[in-house]
């Protein structure tokens, strides 16, 4: 298993920093071209979500990201110390309307949900922790 960590400030202009390293390291984990394209969908949507709704904004806080790459799975741990969130407040979206009825946003977890084999949310001492795993398909 190998594992990677990064650091960096809660800031949009440093999304892609942290997809490149996810990238980097699901490559590590021998995960296809279909997965790691998801896991970086997944990361990207995640960290919006962390500085927009957890931090309120730039500049609020730090994202740490760690990533564990054992052959075939990759598990990647997303940390901040914004405000809790909680993940069962948040509600299904309605997929079935059209385009210009669906609310902008709203759909970062469920995309997660769907790109990733796993998703956990756990809030503990003042850290939350979205926690993610990709396995090979």
């Amino acid at each position: 298993m190998s594992e990677s960590r990064l650091i960096v400030p809660a800031r949009y202009d440093r999304i892609k920093q942290i997809c490149t390293f996810v990238v980097e390291a699901a490559e590590i984990a021998g995960l296809d071209e279909s997965a790691v394209f998801h896991c970086q969908i997944a990361v990207d949507e995640a960290c919006t979500n962390i500085i927009e709704h957890g931090y309120g904004g730039e500049d609020k806080g730090q994202i740490e990201v760690v990533c564990q790459s054992d052959p075939g799975a990759l598990k990647i741990e997303l940390r901040d110390q914004a405000k809790p969130f909680n993940a069962s407040q948040v509600a299904e979206p309605k997929l079935n309307l059209s385009i210009e009825d669906t609310a902008i946003g709203g759909l970062g977890v469920y995309f997660m949900k769907k790109m990733m084999d796993e998703v956990s949310f756990i809030h503990k001492e003042g850290t939350n922790s979205l926690v993610m795993v990709k396995r090979h398909s």
